[in-house]
This record gives C-alpha cells, sequence and structure tokens, in this order.
C-alpha cells in the first residue's frame, strides 16, 4: 500500500454520519461509507455485473457515479449505510454503445407482490 492511501485510510472519521453524501470526496472522508462502497464493490465483482476493458480513444467511456443512502429501522435509528455505483446511461452514442443496456434494480420483496397479486385475482 502507497503512502497516499494510508494517509487516506488513517484520516477517516470513525463517526457515524447522519447525512448522504453528494460527493465520493465527502463520503470517503468516513470509514461506515468507503466500507459501504467497498461492500458494493465487492458485490459487483462476485456477480459479474462488469468487464474491466482497456481504454482505446474511440470508444465511448460510460461513466459512473456513487449514490449514497441511510437506511433507517421502524424506530428512527441507523439500520446500514449503502453506496450504490450507477451507471451514466445518458452517455452511450448511437452505433457506438447504443444497444448496451443498464437494467434498473428491482427489489425481490416487489416481485414476490405483484405475482401474489397476479395469482390472488387469478
Amino acid at each position: 500500500m502507497d503512502s497516499a492511501a494510508t494517509d487516506t485510510a488513517s484520516t477517516r472519521v470513525l463517526l457515524s454520519p447522519s447525512f448522504e453524501p453528494l460527493a465520493f470526496s465527502d463520503a470517503d472522508k468516513y470509514v461506515v461509507w468507503h466500507n459501504a462502497m467497498c461492500d458494493e464493490m465487492k458485490a459487483l465483482r462476485s456477480n459479474h455485473t462488469w468487464s474491466l476493458v482497456p481504454f482505446h480513444h474511440s470508444l465511448n467511456v460510460v461513466g459512473s457515479r456513487w449514490v449514497y443512502r441511510i437506511k433507517y429501522r421502524v424506530d428512527g435509528s441507523i439500520e446500514c449505510y449503502k453506496a450504490r455505483l450507477v451507471a451514466r446511461g445518458f452517455t452511450q452514442q448511437e452505433c457506438i454503445n447504443y444497444s448496451e443496456t443498464f437494467s434498473p434494480v428491482i427489489k425481490q420483496a416487489t416481485v414476490i407482490f405483484i405475482f401474489s397479486i397476479a395469482v390472488s385475482s387469478n
């Protein structure tokens, strides 16, 4: 690990923030957000969500950004910190990577709910 990475890791705040950051630079200051981003990256790798390819100037790179959310319990206490890496699909160009799609995520509970309504109404 290089000294820059060590310096950044040692300056992270251990306190749990009560706000959702808008930028990576704000989120990376906190251990809980850093851990949430690491968890997201592990999940993306284990699900083979993407493949890393070498950069070439003729390619249109579809950018991404981090979206941060705090999940709360019913009593109002913090359950967990979620970080999602979201593709910026509006940067796609027709005839280059326009045929590629980025699917929105749907919760399994939502699918089960829709199926239960369909079954109950024949």
